[in-house]
C-alpha cells in the first residue's frame, strides 16, 4: 500500500481508524446484560401493577390479559400515600437546598483560597465518603431522641445534609478551581468585591456541578429508608420508602397492589433520574476534568 505524503513538508501521512464504528459486539452484549438486570425488577414491578392478583397466581411472569388499571387508581386515592409523597418532597427539597447552599460556599473557599489546613479539610470531607451511614446511625439515633428533633423532619433533614456535604464538596471543588483566575482579577479591577464574584461568576459558572449534587442528593433523599425508619414513630411522619414498608404488610395478601404501590413510590425519583441524566454525567465529566 502507497505511503501518503503531505505535500507541505513532506511527512508521511499516518492513517488513523475512522470514528464513529460500532465497536466490539461482546462490549454490547455485556451492556445488554447489565442494562436488563437493572431494569428488568422495575419493569416487573411497573407491569405487575396492571395484573391481578388471580393472573400474579397462574402466572407469575406473564403479561396482564386484561389490563388492569384499578390499583394504581386505588393507590392515588389514598390521602395516606399523598402524604408520605408530601412528606418525602418537603424533606429532599430542604435538605437539597441546605447541601447545596453550604457545598458551594465551602467548595468555594477550598479552591479558591490557600490557607494552612486546607488540604487537610479537603482530606477531612473527602474521608466522609468512606464513612457509611449505617455505622452512625445507633449514635445518631440516641442524640436525635433527647434532642427537640425527634419524630421532626428535622431530625432526617441535618444527618442527611451532613452525609451529603462530602460528596458535594468533593464533585463541586474541581468545577470552582477550574475557573481561571484571570477572570478573578478582571472582576477585582472593575469593583467586584469578593461576595459579588461568587454570585455574578461563580455560581452561573459552576451550574454545571450544582444541578449535578442537586440531583444525586434529591434521588438519595427521596430514597432514603434508614434514617427515616429510625428517626419517625409517628406514621403521620412517614415518607414513601416507610410508606411501601407499612402498604406490604397490611396488604401482604394483594400482591398485584402493593406492587402498584410499590411502583408509585419509586416511579417519581425514577423518572426525575432519567430526565436529567445528561445533566449528571456531564457534570461528572466536568469535575474529573476541573
Amino acid at each position: 500500500m502507497a505511503k501518503k505524503i503531505d505535500p507541505r513538508n513532506g511527512a508521511v501521512i499516518r492513517s488513523t481508524p475512522k470514528s464513529g464504528g460500532w465497536g466490539s459486539p461482546l462490549v454490547y452484549f455485556i451492556s445488554l446484560c447489565l442494562i436488563a438486570v437493572c431494569i428488568a425488577p422495575v419493569i416487573y414491578i411497573v407491569i405487575g401493577g396492571f395484573r391481578t392478583n388471580s393472573q400474579i397466581t397462574q402466572d407469575p411472569s406473564g403479561w396482564p390479559n386484561p389490563w388492569n388499571v384499578s390499583n394504581y387508581t386505588s393507590v392515588l386515592g389514598m390521602p395516606d400515600f399523598w402524604r408520605m409523597a408530601g412528606n418525602s418532597l418537603y424533606i429532599a427539597l430542604i435538605t437539597v437546598i441546605a447541601i447545596v447552599v453550604l457545598g458551594v460556599g465551602a467548595s468555594f473557599v477550598l479552591a479558591r483560597y490557600k490557607f494552612w489546613g486546607r488540604n487537610a479539610m479537603y482530606m477531612l470531607f473527602a474521608s466522609g465518603l468512606m464513612f457509611p451511614l449505617a455505622v452512625a446511625i445507633t449514635p445518631l439515633y440516641i442524640m436525635v431522641t433527647k434532642s427537640p428533633l425527634a419524630n421532626t423532619p428535622w431530625g432526617v433533614i441535618l444527618p442527611q445534609v451532613a452525609f451529603g456535604l462530602p460528596q458535594t464538596i468533593i464533585i463541586l471543588t474541581p468545577f470552582l478551581a477550574a475557573i481561571p483566575m484571570e477572570i478573578e482579577e478582571a472582576a477585582t479591577v472593575d469593583g467586584c468585591s469578593r461576595l459579588g464574584f461568587f454570585w455574578r461568576m461563580v455560581v452561573p459558572l459552576s451550574l454545571p456541578g450544582v444541578i449535578t449534587v442537586a440531583i444525586l442528593n434529591f434521588v438519595g433523599s427521596w430514597n432514603s429508608y434508614m434514617l427515616p425508619l429510625y428517626m419517625f414513630n409517628d406514621a403521620a411522619q412517614y415518607t414513601l420508602p416507610l410508606g411501601v414498608q407499612q402498604f406490604s404488610t397490611a396488604h401482604s395478601q394483594d400482591t398485584a397492589q402493593v406492587l402498584a404501590f410499590t411502583s408509585m413510590a419509586m416511579l417519581p425519583a425514577l423518572i426525575f433520574f432519567s430526565i436529567f441524566e445528561r445533566r449528571i454525567v456531564g457534570g461528572l465529566t466536568g469535575a474529573v476534568k476541573g
